[in-house]
């Protein structure tokens, strides 16, 4: 007799597996448990829509069964938490940050010691490689790192490769076009490329937030922006106090614009908007 953690394969001609409270709620926990993120009733949708690629895949018949499934299967939890973690983004997204970063932290920089910048929820790497753009044209090709980090393996296997759609690149300056940008061509026309040079010029890692980070020393600048509007407010607290010991003396925080911090006791000065800074 089969029991309720065995793996059932899918019948073809049966109905499209439906995700149930309880089994929802298991993936709540997870994801809560792995990243820190609150998924509300209101994404039940988005978790079966995403999840049910894998149900075909692997020919199982229900969400409980691939519940049990990733329960046994490390690698495909990671799949899971990749395909629930994933976010829109776009190249120069939130434009104000990149010139705030342009034209008044730049410039203070002393050239002592490279320039560190830390994308910390990269995502497909937009970000990183927009923010790599505007540190080469102010500081040159040397003088400057970018660390990028998601806890998505899937989306970092596809920002270190620099391949995008052409139709994702009308946000990118047009100088920055031509100097850091190839036009695919043959197999590849209809993408973009990211240089190989700018490319190699950042450091993509699996990094979770919502754990002890990795000893990757101080930034001068952290993005984490449009990621906290999925934490409640003790995960948000934890993850800022983590980043926070990883800020140089006078360092940036930099959040999203429709993201906040007040309320919390930080240790960081507010400079603007979404724009945090440790004490020098």
């Amino acid at each position: 007799m089969a029991t309720t953690a065995e793996v059932k394969p899918a019948s073809a001609a049966g109905c499209a597996p439906v995700l149930g409270e309880a089994e929802f709620r298991e993936f709540q926990q997870m994801i809560f448990a792995v990243a820190g993120i609150h998924m509300p009733a209101s994404k039940k949708t988005m978790v079966a829509g995403r999840l049910s690629k894998r149900l075909k895949a692997l020919q199982l018949n229900s969400y409980g069964a691939y519940w049990q499934h990733l329960r046994q299967d490390t690698a495909e939890k990671q799949t899971a938490v990749d395909l629930l973690t994933t976010n829109e983004t776009y190249f120069f997204r939130e434009p104000r940050h990149f010139e705030f970063l342009r034209d008044k932290v730049l410039p203070q920089h002393s050239r002592r010691r490279p320039f560190r910048l830390w994308s910390a929820a990269c995502s497909s790497g937009e970000e990183a490689y927009s923010a790599a753009m505007v540190l080469s044209d102010a500081l040159g090709k040397t003088g400057w790192e970018v660390l990028a980090s998601d806890i998505s393996t899937e989306v970092l296997g596809r920002a270190s490769k620099g391949r995008y759609p052409m139709t994702r690149t009308d946000k990118i300056p047009q100088e920055c076009l031509k100097r850091y940008c190839l036009r695919g061509i043959g197999e590849a026309e209809g993408s973009l490329m990211v240089d190989p040079a700018l490319r190699a010029r950042v450091d993509f890692r699996q990094v979770n937030l919502n754990i002890r980070l990795p000893d990757v020393g101080l930034f001068d600048v952290i993005f984490l922006r449009n990621v906290m509007i999925y934490f409640n407010a003790e995960t948000k607290r934890q993850v800022v106090s983590r980043l926070r010991s990883c800020l140089q003396p006078g360092g940036y925080l930099i959040i999203g614009h429709s993201e906040t911090l007040n309320g919390f006791d930080t240790g960081l000065d507010v400079v603007m908007p979404s724009v945090y800074q440790a004490a020098k």
